[in-house]
């Protein structure tokens, strides 16, 4: 799947659409979903062009991969859910769920979460 450069966190990193950011690094920008599903619901995405956690994994340099999941580890202290727990979730592809193009996690807590996977 190609990166499509119109889409929503492209259009974020470009400053084309205002968001309540958390924390900006080199490679990541975090930031409050606009649809919260907690109390604590944080996007994290990379600044690069990566469709999805596996184009990510293949074709980031190891100082982005750092760098991204240096500000995932920081983004969830910041928010107080290290210590008492949180999902930090990557949807991928069609069937994963992810409805954006751009890789992203969510870091989902604040409260008691129910079952990973809900038929």
């Amino acid at each position: 799947m190609a990166y499509d450069t119109n889409n929503i966190f492209a259009r974020i990193l470009r400053g084309e659409i205002p968001n309540k950011t958390v924390l900006e690094t080199e490679h990541a920008l975090a930031f409050h979903d606009i649809n919260p599903q907690a109390p604590v619901h944080i996007l994290v995405i990379p600044k690069g062009a990566y469709v999805n956690m596996v184009d990510f994994g293949a074709r980031a340099s190891a100082t982005e991969i750092q760098g991204f999941y240096k500000a995932v580890s920081d983004v969830a202290i910041m928010a107080g859910v290290d210590q008492t727990g949180c999902r930090i979730i990557a949807n991928t592809g069609l069937n994963g769920g992810q409805e954006v193009p751009h890789f992203h996690v969510h870091i989902v807590g604040g409260k008691q979460l129910g079952r990973m996977l809900g038929q």
